[in-house]
């Protein structure tokens, strides 16, 4: 059996992630409290392995404890995102695993979506050309997603003979488009365009693929910039208030906006505010 869980100490992780990670599957760069992420195999339009799937789950696992990491950008090197699993070094395998093998794997690929949601940093996707697949589940568990005109996201399980249930796609994708395209889109199979996909609130905005990168990175240093345990919150609440009923909602609410006033970011809000000045924050 080939196993996917691998052995990451999340102290170990808590370096790792930082500046200094050296990916082997990925690119990772860090500067001014923004990590960038890049999938880099652009010969291939940056599929995932068995290896790739686990590390990049390790890693956004690891960034938990990753405290100057404030905000993530993901992004795909060669003009293109992610065109999902690589057909011979994933799919082929697969057709000739146990059933407890492909369980194994699945269930890896959605920790991956997990930990994507779970990581206390916003993630920002800049989603240029084919973004497919499980590509197209990575950029969905993104909280911010920029793309371009000529992006095409497409949830392509059916293609495969497979459920265009994978990862969570039918539980994040109507929460993103809507229940109706969700559905067309996940028994299709077809690629989403870039209009589409703006028009329906999966992209936040479309770039010019030359201004893609920096636009997301933008948004990303402004983030960065802000207070960073307040987003972690926000992050958290729309992750968690799914399963809540509207009274749930509006008291646990009250109770992280009780958190949040107890911070010092709170407390240089208010005082630049009185000194009118711009707050500078600290992320505590």
């Amino acid at each position: 059996m080939k196993h996917f869980i691998g052995p990451t100490n999340p102290m170990r992780g808590q370096f790792e992630a930082k500046a200094g990670y050296a990916a082997r599957h990925f690119s990772w760069s860090f500067e001014a409290g923004v990590g960038t992420l890049t999938l880099n195999r652009p010969e291939r339009k940056n599929p995932l392995t068995f290896d790739s799937y686990a590390e990049l789950r390790d890693l956004f696992q690891a960034l938990k404890f990753a405290n100057d990491v404030k905000v993530v950008v993901v992004t795909g090197a060669g003009g293109n995102f992610c065109s999902g699993g690589d057909v011979h070094e994933i799919i082929g395998p697969l057709t000739k695993m146990t059933m407890p093998e492909l369980l194994e794997f699945t269930r890896m690929t959605g920790d991956l979506i997990k930990t994507l949601r779970n990581c206390p940093q916003p993630i920002i996707g800049a989603i240029d050309g084919i973004c497919a697949g499980a590509g197209a589940m990575m950029a969905l568990a993104c909280d911010l997603r920029y793309g371009t005109p000529t992006t095409r996201t497409a949830f392509l399980f059916t293609r495969v003979g497979l459920a265009g249930a994978d990862m969570g796609a039918c539980a994040l994708l109507p929460r993103v488009i809507g229940q109706g395209r969700a559905s067309e889109l996940l028994f299709s199979g077809r690629a989403m365009t870039a209009q589409e996909g703006l028009a329906w609130g999966f992209f936040n905005a479309l770039h010019e693929s030359d201004a893609l990168l920096s636009a997301a990175t933008a948004m990303a240093r402004e983030l960065a910039a802000g207070p960073t345990f307040a987003h972690a919150m926000t992050k958290t609440m729309l992750q968690q208030e799914w399963a809540m009923t509207i009274e749930q909602a509006v008291e646990a609410e009250a109770q992280a906006q009780a958190i949040c006033m107890q911070t010092q970011d709170f407390r240089r809000a208010y005082e630049a505010f009185a000194a009118k000045q711009k707050p500078v924050f600290g992320g505590d």
